[in-house]
Order: C-alpha cells, then structure tokens, then sequence
C-alpha cells in the first residue's frame, strides 16, 4: 500500500461493522497480522484505537469490507506518518479525565463501546476504547458504566502519584450525560440503576470520599468521543487536537 490513496479519518462517519456473513473471506493470517500491527501502534496514537478495537473484533472470521476497514486505517496512517503526542514543559501540574459510551455500538451482542482518557499536565497519558462486558438498556447506564471504567483508571493513576509523595484529590471527571452525573451522586434512589451490576457502583464512594468530581461537559467538548465511534472529519480533527496530536514535521 505504498501508493495507496490517503484517508482524512480511520473510519468514514458512522461506519458499523457487522460479521458480514454475506461476503468473501479474506486471508485469516494476513488480516491477523495487520491487526496485530495497528494494536501495536495504538500504544503511540490513540487517533486510531477506536477503529482498530472495532477491526479487531473479527479476527477470527474476517470478511471483505474488515479487510477494507483496516486498509482504510493505513490509508489514514499513510497521510499522518509525522503525527505524534506532544508534551510541552511548560504547563500546570493536575489531572483530569473524560468518559463517554457509544449505546449499543457493537453489531454482533449490541454491547456498548467505552472510551476514557486521561491527562497529566494536560498531557494525555491514558486511553481506553473498550467493549463493555453487559448489555446497556439506557444510555444513562453505559455512560455510567463508561464513568466506572474511567474512574478505576484514575484511582491507579492516583496510587502511582502517592509513590512520589504527590496526593492529588477532588480529580475532575467530564461526562456528557446529566443522567449518569446524578447515578454518580445516589444510585440508590435512581429508577435508571436497577439493572446495573454492583460492581460498577463503586463510584459513588470516590466521589463522596472526594477522590473525584464528576462534571457535565457538552458533548462537542467531550474528548472521549474518538474512542467510542467513528466521527465526520471536522469533529475527528478537533478531538485530535485536544488530546495533544500535531504533526511533527511542523516544529522543525
């Protein structure tokens, strides 16, 4: 794919992928290995973890359009070689974080899709994009489930900084749904709760033990967004922007 075509997005907008039963195969081991590659380069550019994650999925019986999705992901890879996370010195020392979730993002179970991320300095230095393990009946219920596997995140980053004698509390977290804010605060007297697993109420401890402070922030700011689904080009760029990519070949 040297002369290959170049991709503004790794994904065009609204793509959903499904086990496209329908259509040719393609060679298992080659698709595998791809995979393999780009899961390796997410460590380095969260810009295609969403698409990637989402590709991933299908490793085990990949179809013509998982095989074109991938290519598409180089395609966008091929126009960005100089992209990369920038961490500048001179910033303040703090942490804050951002979740979201895609209801029902997954073809195959209906499973919603997790995203966090987390930032240091205002220096991305974590992100997740993740299936999550049930079913979500309401979108309240997977941003909250999102919010759980962000705050887990930030409680592990928090116990790290206590090595170094630095204790960092009332750690804000952004979240784009009221709802789920108020699940946060008392999910006992939420009628939206009771088919949310036990596990995931541990946030309600940490924010009253204030470890963190879940605040509502508009969905056109909410970062977490590319890793949940795929986004138009304007709103890929912009999240891209915000999570501290620039291209490289710009600072020389």
């Amino acid at each position: 794919m040297t002369n290959c075509s170049k991709a503004k997005v790794p994904l065009p907008a609204g793509t959903r992928l499904n086990p496209s039963l329908d259509k040719p195969k393609t060679d298992i081991q080659q698709y595998q290995s791809m995979i393999g590659s780009l899961l390796y380069l997410t460590a380095s550019r969260p810009d295609i973890m969403f698409a990637v994650c989402n590709c991933a999925r299908y490793q085990a019986d990949p179809r013509e359009p998982h095989l074109a999705a991938v290519k598409t992901i180089f395609r966008y890879l091929h126009r960005t070689t100089a992209y990369g996370l920038w961490y500048p010195a001179n910033s303040g020392f703090y942490i804050q974080a951002y979740s979201d979730s895609d209801l029902g993002g997954c073809s195959i179970d209906r499973k919603s899709t997790s995203g966090g991320c987390q930032f240091l300095d205002g220096k991305l230095i974590s992100w997740q994009s993740k299936k999550q393990t049930c079913v979500s009946i309401s979108t309240a219920e997977a941003e909250y489930v999102a919010a759980a596997a962000c705050t887990s995140q930030i409680i592990w980053i928090q116990s790290q900084l206590k090595d170094y004698a630095i204790n960092m509390r009332k750690i804000p977290l952004f979240c784009d749904s009221q709802s789920a804010i108020q699940i946060c605060h008392n999910p006992v007297q939420h009628s939206k709760t009771k088919h949310i697993a036990l596990r995931y109420h541990f946030i309600k401890s940490h924010v009253e033990e204030g470890n963190i402070e879940v605040y509502f922030v508009h969905t056109t700011e909410q970062l977490a967004d590319i890793f949940t689904k795929a986004l138009n080009e304007e709103a890929f760029t912009r999240i891209v922007r915000g999570l501290g990519m620039i291209d490289g070949s710009t600072l020389q």
